[in-house]
């Protein structure tokens, strides 16, 4: 994968020019809507866009990463950018086991507000492990207002990008012992095991989707029912009739699945957000601007026991 300097280089503009429009001034709204810019900065939304299309162009494969970056964003505070933040320490969100070191994407900026609190154990707390049962899934998704076949639908992501052999090891290996994971084929599970051996190196990856692994499709949805679902979560989708029903309906309508997936990208992404004079918009998207001792005090109520454990640099 190419450094972060070096992938900026053709986009570095655009992206400047699109921060500096987003620090004009505008008038306080409390709610999002579209061509929010449109009056102050009206190439805001295309220079953004055409940032995306240049780190498309460079890398396909960060389109699975922006996918789940909004994920991981909006899951944890909402959708405020907080997943951006660098800590001195290793404990924002981006340091959290669901996220280090798969999660990328984090050159390219957000346009909402932007929150300045980013903590580990708040991304531990709130995203979804490819160990969650149907039931954690369901409980997790609907603490952040989406319903069971909402997450049906999102999780159709998993038809792009890769995975850390970690995330579904213990469906291939008992210890040194090789097993076949209920909801899984014995054949897949044989691939699997000549990619990812019992103590791999931890920078092994595979594809999620082994048919169409760079095409955003409905191809997870015909994955499932053949016991091709990569992660123990994925099968879970199947252990409930309802859900089941969705999975079939996806697997025979790609152009269902994609009418409702983006429609889930956009309720998702209200999530908890920011607006009017709430947060910040960040100069650097990796640093807050500023954070006062009153703003810990009202955050944390003295929970925090050093600086350092809110992100500040």
């Amino acid at each position: 994968m190419a450094s972060s300097s070096s992938r900026l280089a053709g986009v570095a503009p655009l992206l400047l020019t699109a921060v500096l429009c987003l620090q004009l001034p505008t008038v306080s709204r409390a709610q999002l809507q579209v061509g929010f810019y449109e009056k102050t900065c009206p190439d805001a939304e295309t220079l953004v866009r055409q940032a995306v299309a240049a780190a498309f162009a460079k890398n396909n494969g960060i389109a699975a990463g922006l996918i789940r970056l909004h994920f991981h964003d909006c899951f944890v505070r909402g959708c405020d950018a907080s997943v951006l933040l660098v800590s001195a320490n290793g404990m924002a969100e981006r340091d959290a086991m669901p996220n280090k070191p798969s999660l990328r994407g984090f050159e390219v900026p957000s346009g909402r507000r932007d929150g300045n609190i980013s903590l580990m154990k708040d991304a531990d707390e709130n995203l979804p492990l490819p160990t969650f049962t149907l039931q954690q899934l369901i409980h997790l998704f609907a603490k952040k207002t989406l319903t069971a076949e909402e997450m049906v639908t999102l999780v159709g992501a998993h038809t792009i990008g890769r995975s850390f052999c970690s995330s579904f090891l213990s469906r291939i290996w008992n210890n040194t012992n090789p097993i076949v994971d209920e909801g899984l084929s014995s054949g897949y599970a044989k691939l699997l095991r000549s990619l990812c051996p019992s103590t791999p190196n931890n920078s092994t990856t595979t594809v999620i989707d082994p048919s169409t692994p760079t095409v955003l499709d409905n191809n997870y949805y015909k994955l499932l029912p053949l016991n091709l679902g990569l992660f123990f979560s994925d099968n879970q989708l199947r252990t409930n009739a309802a859900l089941n029903a969705s999975v079939n309906t996806f697997a025979d309508s790609e152009a269902l699945w994609n009418e409702k997936f983006w429609k889930g990208m956009i309720k998702m992404g209200n999530i908890e957000v920011l607006t009017g004079t709430q947060g910040e918009i960040r100069l650097n998207c990796s640093v807050v601007n500023k954070i006062t001792g009153m703003e810990m005090a009202h955050y944390y109520s003295g929970s925090a026991s050093s600086v350092d454990e809110i992100v500040t640099s």
